[in-house]
């Protein structure tokens, strides 16, 4: 398992081994004791899985407020995305900086978005399947989003008409969100 940093503390790339041969391949995605001998100590408590039919789908940016705020370990498992998570932390020294990252369902590469980030992906091919991993359970009550173009982050999106959701077209700019982090 490789882990690398991002500019953002916390928030990390993973590229797990993958083994191959005639038959096809196999790889872990998650092991607690190789996760902890990186540092990464998390107790995920459960599994997401999303299809977004359509090329340009895009899904966030997402969190959820304390005390019910969440680790995410996303991948993808067909298809393609570009992966972002945005910190939220308003006393940080990245506060408000992104990162983005391709994952695919060929790299194999995982990204987790600790608490206090704000996460969202858009689709870049169609039929994407995306799974992940949370420590904290769903809570709608504390359920957020930020606008994916707010203009105080800046997120430089490819350039494709965005697939939104009713929930993502309406969703706050930052100054106007209940962030809590």
């Amino acid at each position: 398992m490789k882990v690398e940093q991002t500019k953002l503390e916390g928030v990390v790339i993973i590229t797990p081994r993958v083994f191959g041969d005639h038959r096809g391949w196999f790889t872990e995605t998650f092991n607690k004791e190789k996760f902890m001998e990186n540092g990464i100590d998390i107790d995920f408590v459960q599994d997401n899985h999303s299809l977004s039919s359509q090329k340009g789908t895009l899904r966030g940016i997402h969190f959820q407020k304390e005390p019910k705020a969440q680790t995410k370990l996303v991948r993808c498992t067909r298809g393609k995305i570009l992966d972002v998570a945005v910190d939220l932390r308003k006393n940080s020294p990245t506060y408000k900086e992104w990162v983005a990252v391709e994952l695919t369902a060929e790299n194999h590469k995982q990204l987790l978005v600790p608490k206090g980030f704000g996460h969202g992906f858009l689709a870049l091919t169609e039929n994407v399947e995306v799974q992940y991993k949370v420590d904290e359970v769903y809570s709608p009550d504390h359920d957020r989003s930020i606008k994916f173009n707010d203009p105080e982050i800046g997120i430089e999106w490819p350039d494709i008409k965005p697939v939104l959701s009713e929930k993502d077209e309406k969703a706050p700019l930052l100054k106007d969100s209940d962030v809590d982090f």
